[in-house]
C-alpha cells in the first residue's frame, strides 16, 4: 500500500521536524467523489467525530417526544466538551428529567478540559464526576433511548445492549456501510467503536446534511442534530476549541466534529458535501491545520471566516518561556 500523503508539517526555528501524512475526502450525497486525497477507502475508527451519527436513535426510539430534549442538550449529545459549567448543567438537567443521575453514567470521570474549570474545581477541594467527562452529552443521551425503550439502563456501554445496537444501526443507515466485529473497538468513554473507510464517513455527513438517500425521519433527525449543533457550538466543544470557533464563523453553514486520533468529520451544509479526514500519526493539532487547509479550498469562506481557518492552518509553537519557536502547518 502506498503512504498517504503528507498533509500537514511541523516546523521548529528552520527546519522541518515532523512530517505528518494522511487522508481525506470530500463527498456528495450521491457518492460523488468532490476532492480527495490518499486512501479513502482505509477503514478508520471516527471515534467522537461521529457523535452526531451516535445520537440519531434518540429520535428513532422517540425519546426526543418523550423527555423533550432541548436543542442545548442535542447539541450536547453530539459534543466532546470541556467540563465548564454549562456542560455540566445541562448534561445534568436531561438525566435529573430522566430520574437519573450521575450515578448512572458509564462514561467514567475525568478532568475538565478546559482551564479555568479544573481549576474551580481545585480551589474548592473537589474531584471530578462522570458529567465532566467529556463525552457525558453523549452518555446522556443513550441513557434517555434506553429509558424511553423501556430497558434497563444497566450496561448500555456494552456491545449488545440493545441502545448499542441502535447506535450500530443507525450510523449502518447513514454511511451505508456495515460495521463488522472485524473491525470494532472500544472507545474512551467505553462505548463500541467501529472502523469503516474513511470515504463512507464522508458520505454519510452528507446524506445527513441533504436527507438524501436516507430514510425521511432519519433525515429529519439529523437536521435537528446539526441545527442543535452549529446553534450552540459552544456546547459541542468550549472554549477556544477549533469546533466550536469554526463552527461559530460560519453561521450554521458548517457541522464540524474532532474524533480521537486525528479524526476531523463534517459537512459544508449549503453544497451538500460531506467530509471526513484522519492524521495517520494521530496528532490533533496536525489534523486541524489539514483541515482549515481543507476547507480554506473548498467551503468558500468569506474573509472572517478565512481569519479563523488561517488561525488553525498555521499554528504556532512557543516554548516554555513565551517564545514562538516554530510552527505546525497545513499542507493540505
Amino acid at each position: 500500500m502506498d503512504a498517504n500523503p503528507v498533509l500537514a508539517e511541523t516546523v521548529r526555528g528552520n527546519w522541518v521536524e515532523n512530517l505528518h501524512r494522511g487522508a481525506y475526502a470530500v463527498v456528495d450525497a450521491e457518492g460523488t467523489i468532490i476532492a480527495s486525497a490518499g486512501d479513502i477507502e482505509r477503514a478508520i475508527f471516527p471515534r467522537s467525530a461521529i457523535k452526531s451519527m451516535q445520537a440519531l436513535p434518540i429520535f428513532a426510539r422517540h425519546a426526543d417526544e418523550q423527555f423533550h430534549h432541548t436543542s442545548e442538550e442535542l447539541a450536547l449529545a453530539c459534543a466532546s466538551h470541556h467540563g465548564e459549567d454549562v456542560h455540566v448543567n445541562t448534561a445534568a438537567g436531561l438525566l435529573s428529567r430522566l430520574g437519573l443521575s450521575v450515578a448512572d453514567l458509564e462514561c467514567g470521570a475525568h478532568q475538565p478540559t478546559n482551564n479555568a474549570a479544573r481549576e474551580a474545581l481545585r480551589a474548592v477541594g473537589a474531584e471530578p464526576s462522570a458529567l465532566h467527562n467529556n463525552c457525558s452529552g453523549k452518555h446522556s443521551g443513550m441513557l434517555s433511548v434506553a429509558v424511553a425503550m423501556g430497558i434497563p439502563t444497566a450496561g448500555y456501554v456494552g456491545r449488545e445492549h440493545e441502545v448499542q445496537k441502535q447506535v450500530r444501526a443507525a450510523v449502518e443507515a447513514v454511511i451505508g456501510e456495515p460495521l463488522t466485529e472485524g473491525k470494532c473497538g472500544t472507545d474512551g468513554c467505553s462505548i463500541p467503536t467501529f472502523a469503516a473507510p474513511l470515504r463512507a464517513f464522508a458520505y454519510g455527513f452528507a446524506r445527513m446534511a441533504t436527507g438524501k438517500g436516507i430514510a425521511p425521519e432519519l433525515g429529519t433527525a439529523a437536521r435537528r442534530l446539526f441545527d442543535a449543533a452549529t446553534s450552540h457550538p459552544h456546547l459541542v466543544a468550549g472554549t477556544g476549541h477549533a469546533d466550536t470557533l469554526i463552527m461559530q464563523a460560519f453561521n450554521g453553514r458548517l457541522m464540524q466534529k474532532v474524533g480521537a486520533e486525528g479524526v476531523q468529520c463534517g459537512a459544508i451544509r449549503d453544497k451538500g458535501w460531506g467530509y471526513a479526514l484522519k492524521c495517520d500519526d494521530g496528532n490533533i493539532a496536525a489534523s486541524q491545520a489539514m483541515l482549515a487547509g481543507l476547507l480554506l479550498k473548498i467551503a468558500d469562506p468569506d474573509e472572517a471566516q478565512r481569519a479563523v481557518l488561517q488561525k488553525w492552518a498555521t499554528q504556532p509553537i512557543n516554548n516554555v518561556r513565551g517564545a514562538e519557536v516554530g510552527m505546525m502547518r497545513t499542507l493540505t
